[in-house]
């Protein structure tokens, strides 16, 4: 059976999974990274050399990053999630990148420090621009959702609805002062209101 190597307080381990309840895709689901399990050690670091989660095994194959694990599991299994118009897949594409290049490493300081005390003491300063950042990036999201018709990319449920709600989840999810964005929260709101939304945008993973 398939297998999901990662801790589910991970968002991107919730990428994958959520996807999968989608598609309807059994799997197995293994707790890796830490606290839980560390994944510095060599029975992992051969499946992926940089130590993060998630890590997918699908009958030998292994694969690791997850965008490119929802790629390679919504083209196996002929998904709508990930459009055959090479233009629509496109769109989907774009917003899957930019919210793994530019929205999430954006929270990089303020998520650790404010929801896993780490550091401990952070920077006032560092905190303030992190906030700014995310604010940023996340008006971006705001003010494509106002006008999208309620889904991120093609007028309808995909892959990059699925980056956007968990990232609009971590957002709600940190305590810092930000303004409100009603477009991403309707949108958020209407992920939870699929079972497979619901599950992977608990409050205990924020």
């Amino acid at each position: 059976m398939l297998r999901v190597l990662g801790r589910l307080t991970s968002i991107n381990v919730r990428k994958v999974t959520w996807a999968l309840d989608e598609m309807g895709v059994p799997f197995e689901r293994d707790d890796w990274g830490k606290p839980l399990r560390d994944p510095n050690v060599p029975e992992f670091l051969a499946l992926n050399p940089n130590g993060q989660v998630p890590v997918l095994i699908d009958d030998g194959f292994v694969l690791w990053e997850s965008t490119a694990i929802l790629r390679y599991l919504a083209g196996k299994h002929g998904s709508a999630l990930w459009p055959a118009d090479a233009r629509e897949r496109a769109l989907v594409d774009q917003w899957m990148t930019w919210q793994a290049t530019d929205l999430g490493p954006s929270w990089g300081y303020i998520v650790p420090a404010l929801l896993r005390g780490t550091p401990p003491e952070p920077d006032p300063e560092r905190l303030a621009a992190a906030g700014a950042a995310w604010t940023t990036k996340m008006l971006v999201v705001e003010r494509h959702l106002a006008g999208s018709g309620g889904f991120v990319a093609n007028g309808r449920f995909s892959l990059a609805d699925i980056v956007v709600a968990l990232s609009t989840h971590r957002w709600q999810s940190v305590p810092f002062d930000k303004p409100p964005l009603p477009a991403a929260e309707r949108h958020l709101a209407a992920m939870l209101a699929r079972p497979a939304g619901k599950a992977a945008l608990d409050a205990a993973t924020p």
